[in-house]
């Protein structure tokens, strides 16, 4: 059962209302892709916030722990939270013993007919629970408000990650959880007491298109105005998503990667052919 919701008292009626949005859009996409000069960044202490755990304890910003904590924040209907699920699991395996994992349930990233954006924060709790089934993660699960006040104070991206040392300083920040490289490489150096080799992994057009290939699962689970309004808002995308289907046989990671691929090879025929029919 959801304990009661944990919006800070006294919040105005309808706050966060733009945060809990219905429909996807491009500037939701444009938001995205960049972090603000403000967010919070390596060498930062975490703001203030305490949040409840699915299995009944809480993510203190003041109690962490004695170990670092990696926390990434993700949802159910985010195709890149889907490219993640299995490295984190394997970054897991590796480094649990020594670093504190915790998954943040945030607002969904792509909200459908099937399963739309939680109006309450007991469906939110809901939600938390079934992207947890969903992906089987072995590590916690906390859940933001319904609001999401931790998710926008530290820049509401919809897959991304922190590593935060035992007093509460951000180590290492990434854009996308599914750069996993770039995790392991931050987690072994702060498993062995000593600090990130980069702050930051500002890595984009790998983990996108990584992501492209879990956009249809997506469709099928949140309904079919997903695909319309990624059309809308980001047609390149959308393109890839759809060539994508053609791969089923590859690991969803990889058919992102593919549909490029074949577009980039149709569009060098095609020029080819030109060329050949001018000359």
């Amino acid at each position: 059962m959801a304990p009661a919701d944990p919006s800070p008292a006294g919040t105005a009626p309808g706050s966060g209302e733009a945060y809990r949005f219905e429909r996807f859009r491009l500037p939701l996409l444009l938001d995205d892709l960049r972090f603000g000069p403000t967010a919070p960044a390596p060498g930062d202490r975490l703001p203030e916030f305490d949040l409840a755990t699915l299995d009944g304890g809480r993510f203190a910003s003041r109690a962490l722990g004695a170990r670092p904590v990696l926390m990434i924040f993700g949802s159910r209907t985010c195709p890149v939270t889907e490219s993640a699920g299995p490295a984190l699991r394997r970054l897991h395996a590796e480094f649990g013993e020594n670093i504190r994992f915790i998954l943040v349930n945030t607002r969904e990233a792509h909200p459908g007919n099937r399963y739309p954006q939680p109006s309450t924060f007991d469906v939110k709790w809901a939600h938390a629970e079934e992207l947890r089934r969903h992906h089987g993660f072995p590590f916690e699960v906390a859940v933001d408000d319904i609001d999401g006040t931790v998710h926008r104070i530290l820049s509401p991206k919809p897959n991304s990650a922190y590593l935060i040392g035992a007093d509460s300083t951000i180590r290492y920040r990434a854009h996308w959880a599914n750069d996993e490289n770039g995790l392991r490489a931050a987690l072994t150096a702060v498993a062995a007491g000593g600090p990130p080799p980069t702050p930051y992994s500002h890595r984009m057009v790998g983990p996108l298109l990584r992501a492209v290939g879990h956009l249809p699962g997506i469709v099928r689970f949140a309904g079919g105005n997903v695909e319309r309004e990624v059309w809308f808002a980001a047609p390149p995308l959308a393109v890839l998503g759809r060539l994508s289907r053609l791969f089923g046989s590859l690991q969803p990671d990889r058919r992102g990667p593919a549909a490029l691929l074949m577009l980039a090879g149709a569009a060098l025929l095609t020029a080819t052919v030109a060329i050949a029919l001018a000359g």
